[in-house]
């Protein structure tokens, strides 16, 4: 183990990538800005190609000299150290978090932070029942018998590439399962997020008993960093959570050396409004889940879908909920509402919005910057073209978009009107509700309101929101291989 700087101190000297066990400087940095000020934060080492070489030989050279694949009982312990140390620095990593991610109190409690740290003790407890072997029997061939068994494995070496806008979740939705199978792991930090995944390797440097090797954490803007660790024939699987775009770049770079690929990429989720539903509880959950972390979300339902009779009654009770959102100073306890991740993706948002109104969609209130910092108003636009840019495009911003439907079979056709689908939600009477829910082509669903993310519950898309699932035991089942034995019964 090594001593840790105190995690809130963002100096560059203080943040550090760790590869081969050791804290390393580089010469180059970049900086991290906070997005609630606009000013600098402080410094991440840039690596470079040299540095992602070097993570990966270190990753392969551990998991192959070793006992960690083999070794359950220390991949247990190691485990609950990591958790112990993140909720020893639970408060640190919080204060961090709100300065780096733009995150509020509440969201630290939650999916930021308080629901990721979760997560490592989830696999920790799981790996210590989860049945790695499997008995199939014996079977006659060839006038002999033969018994057969299934052994599960690790998969390898890991490149685990994540995404700004929930860093924690992301870190270690992938560092737990994948070290509970066995696998080692190279983590590459988001480049508008780096001090916060940089601090998680050195909490795993100075308070666990992880062999040097195993986690290697790296942070970097140069895009051929992450083009090493799709490509490299040392890597056996990728694990990866951002844009399909990005998603699809990463899948074609990894199949020439047929990586196994992890991909968990965006959403245009719908939630649709029976017209039986509790119009004022569904208004209340659709415009304050769609401003949540500024709408920063991939998962959230960013187009909602109302009865076309209705339209003029919800249209105005979600401006009027917009209208309570509190947005500002994430570090305020009252704020609801923080900013977004940059200028460049707040100018992203706005030439959505601007394109979705000059295309006939009709801003009922929002579609505002306010300055200093990233912050983009709550914004709501109605009478918007299901086949337009703002329907079929993921924005990343607190916009939502409202379209009129006629029927049920009229909503379920818009809903699955997409190359999209990770997740949906719906308002009405239970048995209509969960009836139309089956319809919608989506790995995730929330029926009046219902909560599913959790350490426990699997986490991933149909279509082009990825491929695998995160969470839960599936999630720990993408980081294993399954290995058949036979022997001859004498």
């Amino acid at each position: 183990m090594q001593e840790t700087p105190t995690i809130t101190d963002t100096k560059q000297a203080d943040r550090k990538m760790l590869i081969g066990g050791e804290l390393r400087e580089t010469p180059r940095t970049f900086p991290s800005v906070n997005p609630a000020t606009g000013e600098v934060l402080g410094y991440a080492p840039d690596a470079t190609v040299a540095d992602a070489e070097a993570a990966v030989a270190a990753a392969r050279e551990a998991f192959d000299t070793t006992q960690w694949a083999t070794d359950t009982a220390l991949r247990v312990r190691c485990l609950h150290q990591f958790h112990e140390a993140l909720i020893e620095h639970r408060d640190e990593l919080a204060a961090l978090t709100t300065a780096e991610v733009g995150a509020t109190a509440a969201l630290c409690a939650g999916a930021q932070l308080d629901q990721p740290i979760d997560i490592v003790r989830y696999y920790a407890e799981l790996l210590e029942s989860y049945p790695l072997t499997e008995d199939l029997g014996n079977i006659s061939s060839r006038g002999m018998q033969h018994h057969r068994w299934v052994e599960k494995e690790a998969a390898g070496v890991v490149a685990a590439i994540i995404a700004y806008n929930y860093p924690n979740q992301l870190a270690l939705a992938k560092l737990a399962p994948a070290l509970a199978a066995g696998c080692t792991v190279v983590l590459k930090a988001a480049p508008d997020t780096p001090l916060i995944t940089l601090a998680l390797g050195e909490l795993i440097a100075a308070h666990t008993d992880i062999p040097a090797g195993v986690v290697n954490v790296i942070s970097g803007a140069d895009p051929a960093v992450g083009a090493v660790l799709t490509t490299d024939p040392a890597v056996d699987m990728v694990t990866f959570t951002g844009s399909t775009p990005t998603g699809r770049a990463i899948m074609a770079a990894a199949s020439a050396t047929l990586k196994k690929v992890f991909l968990e990429l965006g959403g245009k989720s719908a939630a649709i409004i029976l017209d039986d539903a509790d119009f004022n509880t569904a208004a209340l959950f659709s415009a304050f889940s769609m401003v949540t972390h500024a709408g920063q979300g991939c998962a959230l339902t960013s187009r909602l879908l109302v009865p076309a009779k209705h339209r003029d009654e919800i249209v105005e009770l979600i401006k009027n909920n917009f209208g309570l959102v509190r947005f500002g100073d994430p570090t305020d306890p009252k704020t609801y509402m923080g900013p977004l991740i940059s200028e460049k993706q707040r100018d992203k948002v706005d030439g959505m919005v601007q394109r979705a109104v000059a295309g006939g969609a009709t801003l009922v209130t929002g579609g505002e910057k306010v300055d200093p910092g990233f912050f983009y108003t709550p914004t709501l636009l109605a009478d918007v073209d299901p086949d337009s840019e703002i329907a079929q495009d993921e924005v990343f911003g607190p916009v939502l978009a409202v379209i009129a439907y006629e029927d049920d079979d009229d909503a379920v056709r818009i809903a699955n009107n997409s190359i999209y689908g990770l997740s949906g939600a719906v308002f009405g009477s239970e048995e209509r509700a969960l009836a139309v829910a089956r319809r919608i082509r989506t790995g995730t669903f929330s029926i009046n309101g219902g909560n599913y993310f959790s350490p426990d519950s699997p986490f991933g898309g149909f279509k082009q929101s990825g491929i695998g699932r995160e969470m839960g035991r599936a999630g720990l089942e993408e980081f294993l291989e399954s290995k058949t034995f036979a022997t001859v019964v004498s």
